[in-house]
């Protein structure tokens, strides 16, 4: 049976870059400028306050992972008031030991594992639009264990560690999306597999992109009349269901475009057109660039 959320962790290609402990005593305040790449932390002992921008500002308790898709700009501090030190991730060297704000002595109020990772595909967006902008799931065991082994691969140089990390990043990103369920979902991917009937027609249109679907057609797979699959498909995924189709297409065209050695042809006959010209003019419409110049770029 296709998984489509296995297929889009593959596409995303997510890898580690980086990871650090993170450690806080006393009275402290860390403020983190707009970073942008996904970021991921799990409170190893103690609990501090977590204020994202945009964001009801929450208790981080041991046990408890987070996960913010973009990272937008964020306070991380004690129970204390106090000014908050500024850093920005972009500028600032990355420490080789623990990170420990506040009291530089002592036991360590609270202890985190964090760190971020990039998206080799250009289809990031796809991630952004599955999960709100800050994800806080507590008492998830795998997950802070997950984190450990991705701090622990990390900081070692053995052979395969490149490999290693990458397939543990991917298994943490499937096990924080599955973690969230039904309402807990924003519209997207996730709200839309956790509907059965609407599983269905998802799992048919990642089995076969390349199919003349129609909403008809897909209405019948799930079991319902074509108005109320429509509806329903739009209200949870958050797009109708034939421009869900088209994001999935041109996903997996710009995959092929970039990594293969494929003509326009091939790539267009894979999803779906039936020749090179029909699908240039869908894809520079989508994409806002034509497939040649968009390949060409991509492999420079």
């Amino acid at each position: 049976m296709i998984d489509p959320l296995s297929q889009l962790i593959q596409l995303l290609r997510p890898r580690t870059v980086f990871t650090k402990g993170i450690s806080g005593a006393g009275r402290w305040a860390v403020r983190y400028a707009e970073f942008g790449e996904p970021s991921f932390c799990t409170v190893v002992e103690g609990a501090c306050r977590l204020a994202v921008d945009g964001e009801t500002p929450i208790t981080l308790e041991a046990g408890d992972f987070v996960l913010l898709p973009t990272t937008p700009g964020f306070t991380l501090s004690g129970f204390d008031p106090v000014q908050p030190t500024f850093i920005d991730p972009k500028a600032a060297p990355a420490p080789a030991d623990e990170v420990r704000h506040g009291r530089q002595h002592g036991e360590a109020d609270v202890r985190l594992l964090g760190g971020y990772f990039v998206l080799d595909s250009p289809d990031a967006g796809l991630l952004v639009s599955l999960l709100p902008a800050l994800m806080h799931l507590r008492g998830i065991d795998r997950l802070s264990t997950l984190v450990r082994l991705v701090g622990e691969e990390a900081r070692d140089e053995r052979p395969g560690r490149d490999l290693v990390l990458a397939r543990l990043v991917e298994v943490l990103l499937v096990e924080a999306l599955r973690s969230i369920q039904g309402e807990r979902a924003t519209p997207g991917l996730l709200r839309g597999l956790a509907d059965a009937r609407l599983a269905v027609a998802i799992r048919k249109i990642h089995a076969d992109p390349a199919h003349a679907w129609t909403v008809a057609e897909l209405a019948n797979e799930a079991a319902l009349s074509r108005s109320v699959f429509f509806e329903r498909f739009t209200r949870a995924v958050g797009v109708p269901p034939m421009e869900y189709l088209l994001v999935w297409r041109m996903a997996i065209a710009k995959d092929l475009l970039r990594q293969r050695d494929l003509d326009l042809a091939s790539v267009a006959e894979r999803v779906g057109y039936g020749s090179a010209s029909t699908f240039s003019t869908a894809f520079s419409r989508h994409v806002g660039q034509p497939p040649g110049r968009y390949a060409r770029m991509a492999r420079a």
